[in-house]
């Protein structure tokens, strides 16, 4: 993948699909040589976000590789869905999540729905000598 180009999967909602999102993610990570920590921080981000729909419409995640970073644009969900994200909160949920394992998100209305777009650095394997 080179410069912006995007992955574009669109899958039903129901929890039973979030592993083909979670295998693409892994094989866009394998291709950019993400390190297993970048990788399952994304994993655990992507996660978070799909769990907040269950239901029997389809969902889009957008994957996209721009200035070193991955970044993953998730939605519809219904507006307000994403309000505590919000709130500044001690309290360990999507916004405590995101927090840690992303390096920024937001949430933008578009389409007559909430998206939910996050950015992981792509910080990359290397090869150490064996000595």
């Amino acid at each position: 993948m080179s410069g912006s180009d995007e992955i574009r999967l669109v899958i039903p909602a129901d929890d039973e699909f979030h592993q083909i999102a979670h295998l693409v993610t892994g094989g866009l990570a394998a291709r950019q040589e993400l390190t297993l920590e970048a990788l399952e921080d994304l994993q655990v981000a992507l996660g978070a976000v799909l769990g907040m729909r269950d239901d029997e419409d389809e969902i889009t995640v957008i994957l996209t590789v721009d200035d070193g970073a991955i970044r993953m644009r998730v939605g519809p969900f219904v507006p307000g869905t994403f309000d505590e994200l919000e709130r500044d909160s001690a309290d360990f949920g999507l916004r405590r999540v995101l927090e840690t394992v992303s390096d920024s998100f937001e949430v933008e209305e578009s389409d007559g729905g909430s998206w939910i777009e996050l950015a992981k650095r792509a910080h990359t394997q290397t090869s150490d000598p064996v000595g």
